[in-house]
């Protein structure tokens, strides 16, 4: 027998310089982050294979909570175990951190920041190429015959046209493989487990790393302590320094029940955080709310995001006894740390388990059913945020962002440069065009 070769993985190093890069690029919501993900690290870097980022991408859909950064903490845990997983999850986020922290106090001081909707204007569509780039990229390795085909189309019919709640459509895709990989295997095995399309060291390292976090009942227990522990650790120390009735407190508590029920998207749980806290507590009135949204939209990181400007905003307006930029701060650490200390407990919690369903055909054939589905979700998605960029409601066509989509979508394609140069020329075409217009 041959020796196998030896694993060529990213070192530490370098696969924290990418998670902190990623962490600056990562617009366009779930489905911008998720495209740039398959580009950087299955296309491009090759760090882990096509089946491999799937395989992740399908559990990670079935959590609460945003699925782009749990994906990169699956990745970053699948690379480097659980350090790994912090600093890929951590650094997904940590810039839109610090960016929104600073876009909130300006916008409480002093009003509304002109020139981040101008570079907005030229990121959008720079971010719809992407997206669409992705959805070739993924269909063509995923869709391989009728059946998957049949299964994605039939997921894009059902959420956007008869508006199919998500968990149904991946349910039902898993029950159809489940049945086909009993009476048809040949047409539902489209991912291929451990003997799949990855290379030799993607598919060595990824055995190697599974195999060294075995999953377990006292590792589960661990894991589940410390980040409970973790989780409710601010929440019961503003409890005990400012009183169970401070809006850090409060805040604290409301987006902890949030965190455990965000299925779906930030679309799908944005409603009712904007009403509870506009309507319930009174954090923020409506139009701040709608001015958080934006904010959010125009940073990198998870659009869910936006609940740390509703915590900023929200302590800001009830300080307590606190200073306003204290309290403020305090209320968008403790809002954005209980959005996602939960999502770290789903991933170290599941992943191992996780992995070790690749060697179980008929669980491969259902999750080779949930990925054809899922490219038809994805679609949606592409086509929802496409239509919201390049067509303004009442007006027509924007022939500037179509402009710039199609650009980007050819220097991609064709030049195949990098997602970091596009987005920032296209946020300086925004600018310019900002200048130029005016306002």
């Amino acid at each position: 027998m041959t020796a196998c070769n030896p694993i060529k993985g990213p070192t530490a190093t370098e696969a924290l310089k990418f998670w902190l890069k990623l962490g600056f690029i990562s617009f366009g919501g779930p489905t911008g982050q998720i495209a740039i993900m398959h580009r950087e690290l299955v296309e491009r870097r090759k760090w882990v294979g096509e089946s491999q980022f799937l395989h992740a991408l399908n559990f990670c859909m079935l959590l609460p909570g945003p699925e782009a950064q749990q994906l990169a903490t699956y990745i970053g845990w699948l690379l480097h175990r659980t350090p790994g997983g912090i600093a890929a999850g951590g650094l997904f986020v940590l810039p839109s951190v610090l960016i929104l922290w600073l876009l909130s106090y300006v916008y409480v001081a002093h009003g509304s920041v002109t020139w981040i909707g101008d570079a907005f204007t030229g990121l959008k569509p720079a971010v719809v190429a992407i997206v669409l780039d992705a959805v070739v990229r993924i269909g063509r390795r995923v869709l391989k015959n009728a059946v998957a085909w049949v299964l994605s189309a039939t997921a894009f019919v059902a959420i956007f046209f008869l508006n199919a709640p998500f968990p149904l459509i991946i349910f039902s895709a898993g029950l159809i493989g489940l049945a086909g990989g009993r009476f048809a295997k040949k047409y539902f095995l489209i991912l291929k487990g451990h003997s799949g399309d990855d290379s030799t060291e993607t598919a060595a390292l990824r055995a190697a790393l599974a195999a060294s976090t075995p999953p377990s009942f006292a590792r589960s227990i661990r894991v589940l302590v410390v980040c409970l522990v973790l989780w409710w650790m601010p929440v019961i120390a503003a409890a005990r320094l400012l009183g169970s009735n401070a809006a850090v407190t409060q805040q604290g508590i409301f987006f902890s029940k949030a965190a455990m029920v965000t299925f779906g998207g930030a679309y799908a749980v944005l409603p009712y955080v904007a009403q509870q806290a506009v309507e319930r507590y009174e954090w923020l009135n409506a139009n701040q709310m709608l001015d958080g949204l934006g904010l959010a939209e125009t940073t990198p990181g998870p659009l869910i995001m936006v609940v740390q400007f509703v915590g900023f905003v929200g302590a800001w307006n009830h300080p307590g006894d606190l200073p306003p930029l204290l309290a403020a701060t305090l209320g968008a650490l403790v809002t954005t740390w209980v959005t996602f200390v939960p999502c770290f407990l789903w991933i170290f919690l599941g992943a191992p388990y996780v992995e070790r369903m690749r060697s179980v055909e008929s669980l491969m054939a259902a999750l080779s059913a949930i990925t054809a589905a899922v490219v038809g979700v994805v679609l949606n998605l592409a086509v929802w945020f496409a239509v919201q960029v390049l067509w303004k409601s009442g007006i027509g066509p924007d022939w500037f962002s179509i402009a710039v989509a199609l650009v980007g979508l050819v220097a991609l394609v064709r030049l195949r440069i990098s997602v970091l140069v596009l987005v920032c020329t296209a946020a300086l075409i925004g600018l310019a065009r900002g200048v130029l217009v005016g306002h």
